[in-house]
């Protein structure tokens, strides 16, 4: 075991702590220092943090990459992340520090930068490294003719498999590989047409204020009519159950308000410069502009879609995902296409735009065979993944495709029936993917507001699960022994 700091190795019991005591060495957070490949992501990805901000002290990509896993694996925010950091000497040592610090290792306001910095790919790749060489190991272990190579101590030698002939690649068939797909959704207010247009007026409003601040002494504000506009809105808002005139009347009367003040702005424009606006006020009135012009079209047309409909004027990039649900028939953010083999989780597609997931089939078995140098033996999906496409490239590559077989039933419809019950059993794994993310690490509301933060976070989720199955996998012998020394004390005493 070792950890990397400034080209110094530190292990636990070198961690100097000014009120006495040494860290516990089978602590988790001292164990999953030792599972992530620290020197690998420093060799790789130290050059995006060599630049800082004038007057900051720099950052490794260890601290920023460490501080985004605590606060994952915590659920925490930017501020409550850095105390419990500030508090706790096992997540300083986590980060590569020496020794207890009394101070914070930098300002909270750095998250943000971090998540930036580390963006969704890089994120990926690491949980490609985690995952994958855990996965490697267990099959080595698993093959008999390795055990003379392992009796030295030394950690086994891990073939490429990019190394191998293709022709092996394309004919060997092993495992298994799970396919599902899910939202992430955004922490967004259920959005309406009324709603939006209303959040437009007002921004506008703010806007239409800034411009006219330099001219307030020689010309009077234009005349907008919020206090109107506000009331108009409030009227609809506060009803429980409105008729689908009565919205209709609203929003085209919300449509009109938004057009003036559009048009307040252009004037104020020509007449002034928009280098008045801060970056975000500029930024929200391209997204309005746009936003108008979608709402205007529908209500003209008396339609509800549209293509790349804007449903959060602060996070223009979100999309509606229609899933078809019982809970939620519509999920504001992005779709994420995954693969589960062995426990461990990997992204195949993520995207803002709605996509049909049996398209990302073909691609996930490739990567399948890019990263172990095989094809899988079955791929277990849903019903949506069972395109002809599909199944004649499953056929080719001999995959067994899950679900009934196409044509006439066959006459072992026993074994059939006994094969889908396993496969739908095995397919479980993945929901619990799902699952464990949504109600643990805030896969079910992604509280980031850009779109490159939001694609970190949603890695980094993944990163922690599979981080969490070593864990896991690393205490399983421990809790083994422990069962034992209580099964023969039992013994024992009979």
């Amino acid at each position: 075991m070792y950890q990397r700091t400034e080209g110094q190795m530190i292990l636990p019991g070198d961690f100097f702590l000014p009120f006495g005591g040494e860290l516990s060495e089978d602590n988790r957070w001292v164990l999953l220092a030792q599972i992530i490949p620290w020197w690998k992501i420093e060799e790789k990805y130290a050059r995006n943090f060599k630049r800082s901000l004038k007057g900051q002290k720099a950052v490794s990509i260890r601290v920023a990459l460490g501080a985004l896993i605590i606060q994952e694996r915590l659920g925490t925010d930017d501020r409550e992340t850095l105390r419990q950091i500030l508090e706790n000497p096992y997540l300083q040592y986590f980060l590569g520090l020496p020794e207890y610090q009394y101070r914070r290792p930098f300002h909270d306001s750095l998250m943000t930068h971090f998540r930036k910095r580390l963006g969704g790919d890089i994120i990926h790749e690491v949980n490609e490294w985690i995952a994958l060489e855990e996965s490697r190991k267990s099959s080595e272990s698993q093959d008999p003719s390795d055990d003379d190579d392992h009796k030295g101590g030394g950690s086994p030698a891990v073939s490429d498999p990019a190394e191998k002939p293709p022709e092996q690649m394309e004919l060997t068939n092993e495992g298994e590989l799970l396919l599902d797909a899910t939202c992430a959704p955004a922490d967004i207010a259920y959005p309406t047409d009324l709603s939006l247009l209303n959040q437009a007026r007002e921004k506008l409003e703010n806007i239409i204020d800034t411009l006219h601040e330099p001219e307030r002494r020689k010309s009077p504000k234009p005349r907008t009519y919020r206090e109107r506009a506000r009331k108009a809105y409030l009227t609809i808002a506060k009803q429980r159950r409105v008729k689908p005139r009565t919205m209709r009347k609203a929003v085209g009367r919300q449509l009109r308000f938004v057009a003036r003040d559009l048009r307040i702005v252009t004037k104020l424009a020509a007449n002034g410069d928009l280098a008045l606006l801060s970056r975000r006020q500029y930024k929200e009135l391209m997204v309005i502009q746009e936003l108008y012009r979608q709402q205007q079209e529908m209500y003209s047309s008396h339609t509800h879609s549209t293509p790349d409909r804007i449903v959060s004027i602060s996070q223009p990039h979100v999309r509606p995902i229609v899933r078809g649900k019982a809970k939620a028939n519509v999920e504001f953010g992005a779709k994420l296409a995954i693969s589960v083999v062995k426990g461990y989780a990997f992204r195949e597609q993520l995207s803002w735009d709605n996509y049909n997931e049996g398209i990302t089939l073909q691609a996930s078995v490739e990567a399948y065979r890019v990263r172990f140098g095989f094809y899988p033996k079955a791929v277990l999906a849903d019903q949506i993944y069972r395109t002809r496409e599909n199944l004649r490239y499953c056929k080719e590559k001999g995959i067994r495709l899950s679900g009934p077989q196409l044509g006439r039933p066959s006459v072992d419809q026993q074994e059939q029936k006994r094969i889908a019950k396993a496969d739908a059993s095995a397919r479980n794994a993945v929901e619990g993917k799902f699952g464990e993310g949504k109600r643990s690490y805030g896969l079910g509301r992604i509280r980031a507001h850009l779109q490159t933060t939001s694609e970190t976070v949603i890695g980094l989720q993944l990163l922690v699960m599979n981080l969490e199955k070593r864990l896991r996998v690393l205490f399983l012998p421990i809790l083994q022994w422990l069962l034992s020394r209580l099964a023969d004390h039992f013994a024992l005493s009979l």
